[in-house]
């Protein structure tokens, strides 16, 4: 049986990392959060805080020794320095790595195929590589979107400007994930360490189609004044691919054209079916549940 007590935790910083941290203290693991070495955050007292060099493995390492886990919740444009991270992970002999996936469903083949999840995808074959050698072990946390930060920042939609894109007529559905659920769900992974070992976990909130998110946002915010415009994803898709082969492409348009295929188009794996949220403690959220999650989003 594999235990666990003691989790590094690199990019604690950001939207996931804090909801990362506080579902690792909640479950009573002592986290040591890994930062940059210009880095001015503040933690909790009762958090230990190293500072590294995520460009070298001996700063890397040094960090990690006495460690049995390492979750990266790591940016999208940082996520090639995981590699190193896994190379100093086995060198000081940490026994799990959760990479920073959360997110869409990139076992899946056609989803894999998307440019934007290619660092992603180098991250989980170094990750199989090891563990397939006995050096390390490893999880894949798979959630969807972030179901109250989509609803906040405009990526689901924008509750409170009251305006949610149809894709392809929004009858789709969807797996998604709150902040805080991804929190404790992943602590919940190093609980079950032996059960969820080598293997992606499937977890989500919620498993729904937009035209159905715009109707539980209606009755939390009220019916009046709301734009639901019907998008095509293939049109999306291969916009996104023109602005990538531009000379100089804006990262916007072409990165959330393809993030959003994933989760809003055909095919891409976006609805789990089967999950792992029993295993690891999630319940499904009821209407009464979304309605106060909207709700809150909207308020706050």
């Amino acid at each position: 049986m594999t235990t666990i007590t003691k989790v590094a935790l690199a990019g604690a910083t950001g939207n996931l990392g804090p909801a990362i941290l506080k579902g690792l203290l909640d479950a009573g693991f002592q986290v040591t959060v890994l930062t940059r070495q210009s880095s001015t955050h503040s933690f909790p007292s009762n958090v230990n805080v190293n500072p590294v060099d995520y460009d070298s493995l001996d700063s890397l390492s040094s960090a990690l020794q006495g460690q049995d886990a390492v979750i990266s919740t790591l940016a999208s444009l940082a996520l090639s320095k995981q590699l190193l991270l896994i190379e100093a992970a086995v060198k000081a002999g940490v026994k799990r790595f959760i990479p920073s996936e959360f997110g869409s469903n990139t076992i899946n083949a056609k989803a894999r195929q998307l440019p934007v999840y290619a660092d992603k995808i180098k991250v989980q074959e170094a990750l199989q590589k090891e563990a397939d050698a006995g050096r390390l072990s490893y999880t894949f946390v798979v959630n969807g979107p972030f179901l109250d930060w989509g609803l906040k920042v405009g990526f689901i939609g924008n509750v409170k400007n009251k305006k949610i894109d149809l894709f392809d007529g929004g009858e789709r559905i969807f797996s998604t994930t709150s902040l805080p659920s991804i929190g404790k769900a992943t602590a919940a992974v190093l609980t079950h360490a032996d059960e969820t070992k080598n293997r992606a976990v499937y977890i989500h909130d919620a498993a729904i189609t937009l035209k159905e998110l715009v109707a539980v946002s209606k009755k939390a915010v009220g019916e009046d004044g709301w734009t639901t415009d019907n998008v095509s994803v293939d049109e999306m898709y291969n916009n996104a691919w023109a602005e990538l082969k531009k000379p100089q492409p804006n990262h916007n348009v072409f990165v959330f054209g393809f993030l959003k295929t994933g989760i809003w188009g055909e095919g891409y794996g976006a609805h789990y079916e089967k999950n792992d949220n029993a295993l690891l403690g999630l319940k499904e959220l009821d209407e009464a549940g979304l309605l106060e999650l909207v709700a809150d989003v909207a308020k706050n």
